[in-house]
């Protein structure tokens, strides 16, 4: 973990006592997370993961909680929120807003399968259309204005041909306009880390502190420039296909969809480019984080910038 507050067993006894899941059976840390802390917390009644909050204040989590609990509702595989006694999600521990969800079954998938790249997609699809009656709205804040203003505070450091790819890729994206494309709730942040599968089935999609209101095929190339990837920065067109071909056996894309994902699989690249360039040149104080390599995305990106087959 690079942030993490410390919870024993005795801060912890009298926590669940404001919930109704039995008494403590074990405590144990889990190795990840970036900005939050995560414990398996295992008691009488089952298994389950708390999440400390490390930089997020308890009012800005309704969003994220309440999206969890309505996807949840509608038989999205996600961890489902549990609320206390008072029926609030958001607790508070050791000076931390807090949240307990059921543990969901799987694991991590490095090197995904093309039957599991579509059971993802499948689900996906499945995710938006159930967050459309979803009432509550965030605008992304990591969109084009956002990634136009961070790019600005890294070319500096970077060599100069890798910034005049980056400047070049940032005006691109400002010509083309997304006002035709369909709108709603996304993860913007589903990557093979944050989707736990069991076997080729979807046990649960997890971190949902990214999500946000924004273009829903914004969400499919974020998705798919992450699970469809190769070690090179290309995109394995048969997992590929499998992917875009079970999320559009859910819901379709629109004739503009489909003229726009070209230059969305480039948004979805650009948008991690510039923030591991900025975690990587630019990282925050008192936090011990792995940088991960920017020049990932880079080679991504310029794929795609070469790209004729783009699958649809």
């Amino acid at each position: 973990m690079s942030v993490f507050t410390t919870v024993t067993e005795a801060d912890l006894q009298p926590f669940l006592k404001r919930y109704a899941l039995g008494t403590l059976v074990e405590l144990k840390g889990i190795a990840a997370g970036v900005t939050n802390t995560n414990y398996f917390v295992t008691t009488t009644h089952g298994r389950y993961v708390l999440t400390l909050f490390e930089t997020l204040l308890a009012d800005e989590l309704d969003y994220y909680v309440k999206l969890m609990a309505h996807l949840a509702h509608h038989g999205i595989a996600v961890a489902a929120p549990i609320a206390n006694f008072d029926d609030d999600y958001v607790d508070e521990l050791n000076g931390k807003p807090t949240l307990l969800v059921n543990c969901l079954p799987g694991m991590v998938i490095e090197n995904p399968n093309v039957n599991q790249c579509a059971e993802v997609g499948e689900m996906l699809a499945q995710m938006h259309q159930a967050a459309r009656s979803y009432p509550g709205h965030m605008d992304n804040p990591r969109g084009p204005h956002w990634w136009t203003h961070t790019a600005a505070q890294v070319y500096g450091f970077m060599p100069p041909k890798a910034a005049q790819q980056l400047h070049d890729e940032v005006l691109y994206q400002a010509e083309w306009s997304r006002n035709e494309l369909p709108r709603g709730v996304i993860h913007a942040d589903l990557f093979r880390d944050n989707v736990l599968l069991n076997g080729d089935h979807v046990g649960g999609f997890i971190d949902f502190y990214y999500a946000c209101n924004d273009t829903l095929l914004y969400d499919v190339a974020i998705t798919l420039n992450d699970w469809c990837v190769t070690g090179d920065g290309d995109i394995d067109a048969e997992r590929a296909r499998a992917f875009l071909a079970a999320y559009q056996s859910v819901r379709p894309f629109t004739e503009a969809e489909k003229q726009s994902w070209p230059a969305m699989l480039r948004a979805g690249a650009l948008r991690f480019w510039v923030s591991r360039l900025y975690d990587f040149h630019k990282p925050a104080s008192g936090e011990m984080t792995f940088a991960k390599d920017p020049g990932h995305f880079q080679r991504v990106l310029l794929r795609h910038r070469e790209r004729t087959d783009f699958w649809l």
